[in-house]
């Protein structure tokens, strides 16, 4: 069930604008958001933590579903999940921000079309975001860096550019408020201006805490949640570490629609022996796909899989291995990819011809949507370079089994965690499994009404901003 909730204002906007104090350009920032009320949707925590929908069922060849109103292998069907309400708020909030011109470009205007061959990947020519995306500023060969403050970030953001804050409700029933306090360091859902295609949106959790591009479990639960809250096939959430093509040094994760089957949805998979944690999540190994990767699917709960991913997540990071995430299926499973695609250019090892197409391969184009700046590549994209593309990305057979075992054995068996911080914004990590080095794990000050210990409790977005813009 979900409500929608009117919150009134006291002061008018005259008053705010007048009142208001900051650098002027209502920004993310500690300078503008106090005192600030901006659009927050909050979603029912049981609710979709027992969504177990899944898009295939019985074979190991997984594919996006085809009819969406169909029972999964647990018997939930869509009558029980029919709550579309984000899908529709998100979709009708980006048009108007595109109807508004904050979008560098027109992303519906660019060319798009499926490669011949049997694995159907998909070109798109996006002259746009090559010659107009903000380029990367920081190191490619370090997957874990500290977060700095004077390099781009989406506190520097402008409010209008926020599509809605995003948290769980306290009653477990989803629930919309056009104007909402901003509290403690909200999630905020924002516009890519730089979009790769259409209802392209950023999540960022907990913006205020200017957490580095890193996963950890309170915020991959979090892209769980809102992949399972739009509730829509077509809608996916990826993920780029640093080394692996992410552009700013700030946690997000991506989303956007697309009303065809990513090719890495519908690869051929074999299932991974390991072994079994209580709750339970499935493991499978792509085959015939150019890029080796686990895929994680639910089995009873959203927690055990997120815990699952965001454990073999952090082995990655502290292991600075770079790497990729695709979440489907309305957050019932999830892509692993690790990659060595910068490392292989910093060698020189890739084909020069690949190169010369200037095509970054991040999650996107790993999961089979090509974006091409150039129309002649556009003209000539054949399923052969896409496969040979995707191919210099994937990690050797003989470096991805001792990976996988890796990740497998931090997925599982890492039993507990206890983090201790330092002045530097990083932290030790004393497990089971041994001592590493992560960012540190920063709480929320929670104010008001909320009790609940996640990162997901704070949450913000807004309107009205100039000049800096977010992009992913």
């Amino acid at each position: 069930m979900l409500t929608i909730k009117r919150v009134e204002t006291v002061v008018s906007i005259n008053q705010q604008l007048d009142q208001a104090p900051g650098c002027g350009r209502d920004c993310l920032g500690n300078c503008c958001i106090p005192g600030a009320k901006l659009p927050l949707y909050t979603f029912g925590v049981k609710r979709t933590s027992g969504f177990n929908k899944r898009a295939h069922s019985g074979s190991d060849d997984h594919c996006v579903p085809e009819d969406t109103g169909d029972s999964d292998d647990y018997g939930n069907s869509d009558s029980q999940q029919d709550n579309y309400f984000l899908d529709e708020l998100l979709l009708a909030q980006w048009e108007d921000r595109m109807v508004r011109g904050l979008f560098r470009y027109d992303v519906t205007a660019c060319e798009t079309k499926m490669l011949p061959g049997e694995h159907g990947f998909i070109a798109q020519l996006n002259e746009g975001r090559h010659l107009q995306k903000r380029p990367t500023e920081f190191r490619v060969d370090q997957v874990l860096q500290t977060f700095d403050p004077k390099k781009f970030n989406f506190t520097k953001v402008g409010q209008e550019e926020v599509l809605f804050q995003f948290g769980p409700s306290e009653d477990d029933i989803s629930e919309y408020y056009e104007k909402a306090p901003v509290l403690a360091s909200p999630n905020v859902v924002a516009i890519n201006v730089s979009p790769i295609e259409y209802g392209h949106v950023l999540l960022v959790p907990r913006v205020l805490d200017r957490l580095p591009q890193r996963i950890d479990q309170d915020s991959f639960l979090l892209a769980l949640h809102f992949a399972a809250e739009a509730n829509n096939p077509y809608f996916r959430l990826g993920y780029n570490s640093l080394g692996a093509f992410a552009t700013i040094n700030h946690l997000h994760f991506q989303a956007y629609y697309l009303a065809a089957p990513f090719p890495i949805e519908r690869a051929p998979t074999t299932r991974v022996a390991y072994g079994r944690k209580k709750g339970g999540v499935k493991v499978y190994e792509l085959t015939k796909f150019p890029v080796r990767g686990l895929v994680f699917e639910i089995c009873n709960s959203m927690e055990d899989l997120s815990e699952a991913v965001s454990n073999a997540c952090i082995y990655l990071q502290n292991e600075n291995i770079p790497y990729n995430v695709l979440i489907t299926d309305r957050g019932s499973r999830v892509f692993l990819l690790p990659q060595c695609f910068a490392e292989r250019q910093a060698r020189g090892e890739v084909d020069q011809e690949i190169l010369d197409t200037q095509v970054n391969p991040a999650v996107w184009e790993i999961s089979g949507h090509i974006v091409l700046k150039r129309r002649t590549d556009f003209e000539l994209a054949t399923e052969e370079y896409a496969w040979k593309l995707l191919a210099e990305v994937s990690l050797s057979h003989e470096r991805f089994e001792e990976v996988k075992a890796a990740c497998l054995k931090a997925a599982f068996e890492q039993n507990s965690e206890v983090v201790l911080a330092d002045t530097d914004g990083f932290s030790t990590v004393l497990s089971n499994g041994g001592t590493y080095n992560c960012v540190e794990r920063a709480n929320p000050t929670l104010k008001g009404s909320q009790k609940t210990n996640s990162s997901m409790d704070a949450v913000v977005p807004g309107n009205h901003g100039e000049g800096l813009s977010v992009e992913g």
